[in-house]
């Protein structure tokens, strides 16, 4: 189900009526920065890709005070419409003739807008479908964006920009020094914890690692709530399977010490991660109403969500997804006969306090 807030505001989230989905196989779409589209663009992979350069908002915004502007939806009226406009014209002329569609943005545009696209025009729901939001991280500059103080109420976009990526690929790692990444990596988990990492170098990196994410794709929720780097500590994880159960809930443990700790301490607007998880069932009612007040009074705050939820009388794991008023959910496979029933969400987003979500969260629980 994709509903949007704005237009139902007495939506019953965790349902099991759902959006009609096109019975016929959707193109699917990815949205990444101009650096890697020219990788793409060169490296030999065989696959066909429409490339939609999103050259609309540079067009559009020339001097600084016009890029502001994106906060607050002029801008991304006409994104919008004109790129529902391309990918209709793309679909209708040129179907069957690519694999693959890519959004370029540049490294000013927030991808909320393109994200709600999919969701929003009918037009095009039906025929792609979006597959994820790839950022690229420069290890070299990172620090001096991320800590760039921005006029009250402007977000930085840089943060925004790693806040909404399904994947974050962090580059030119060869040009600083362990400590440095290592720090830089732990500051993007605390503002994503969703989004797979890589580290890289020159912008190379695999195709099949940006495209066929399926980071919208509610199948694979699980693998977002439980998300981890995808380097020398996953391959290290991966060696220790006999004690993997434990070290997963000592991660936990340890991530949630650690969001407390941020959010007491923190006197900025940050926009941070916080993951909830918890054994027991839910009353649907109290869930829906808890999650509806939420959506409707924080959307603005809340960037993404993912969530794999146990709702008492379901036999199914309930999972969902959104992003700021657009929620998507459905009943996912069954509760295996000696699976734990456990609840996981994870919430990104801005001024959010941990310990009150989880407290709103566990009293939904029976």
């Amino acid at each position: 189900m994709a509903s949007s807030l704005a237009t139902e505001m007495a939506t019953t989230f965790l349902s099991f009526t759902s959006r009609p989905q096109s019975p016929f196989a959707k193109i699917r779409t990815t949205v990444l920065p101009t650096t890697l589209l020219n990788h793409i663009l060169t490296a030999d992979h065989g696959k066909r890709i429409a490339v939609i350069e999103n050259e609309l908002v540079a067009a559009k915004t020339t001097g600084a005070e016009d890029i502001i502007m994106l906060n607050n939806g002029c801008l991304c009226c006409t994104v919008r419409g004109d790129l529902v406009r391309m990918i209709s014209e793309l679909v209708s002329k040129k179907k069957g003739k690519f694999d693959h569609i890519v959004i370029e943005t540049t490294g000013l545009a927030n991808p909320a807008p393109i994200i709600q696209t999919f969701y929003a025009e009918d037009a095009i729901f039906n025929e792609v479908k979006l597959d994820g939001v790839v950022t690229l991280v420069d290890a070299k500059h990172a620090g001096f964006h991320l800590d760039e103080v921005k006029p009250k109420g402007v977000v930085n976009e840089a943060v925004e920009q790693i806040a909404y990526a399904d994947r974050i690929i962090v580059n030119k790692t060869d040009l600083v020094g362990g400590p440095q990444v290592a720090s830089l990596v732990e500051r993007i988990k605390n503002i994503n914890r969703m989004a797979h990492m890589k580290r890289t170098e020159f912008g190379k990196v695999d195709l099949d690692y940006v495209l066929g994410i399926g980071g919208f794709d509610l199948e694979r929720i699980e693998s977002a709530v439980d998300a981890k780097e995808d380097d020398a500590a996953h391959d290290r994880h991966d060696h220790d399977h006999g004690h993997h159960h434990h070290h997963h809930e000592h991660d936990h443990e340890h991530e949630h010490h650690h969001d407390h700790h941020s959010h007491d301490h923190t006197h900025d607007p940050g926009v941070s991660s916080v993951s909830i998880v918890c054994e027991g069932n839910l009353d649907l009612d109290k869930a829906n109403i808890w999650l509806g007040t939420l959506l409707m009074e924080r959307c603005q705050d809340i960037y993404r969500m993912k969530g794999l939820l146990s709702v008492r009388g379901m036999n199914e794991r309930f999972v969902f997804q959104g992003v700021h008023d657009i929620f998507q959910g459905s009943p996912d496979r069954m509760w295996g006969p000696d699976e734990p029933r456990v609840n996981k969400i994870v919430f990104i987003g801005k001024n959010l306090n941990g310990q009150e979500l989880e407290k709103g969260f566990k009293a939904c629980l029976l």
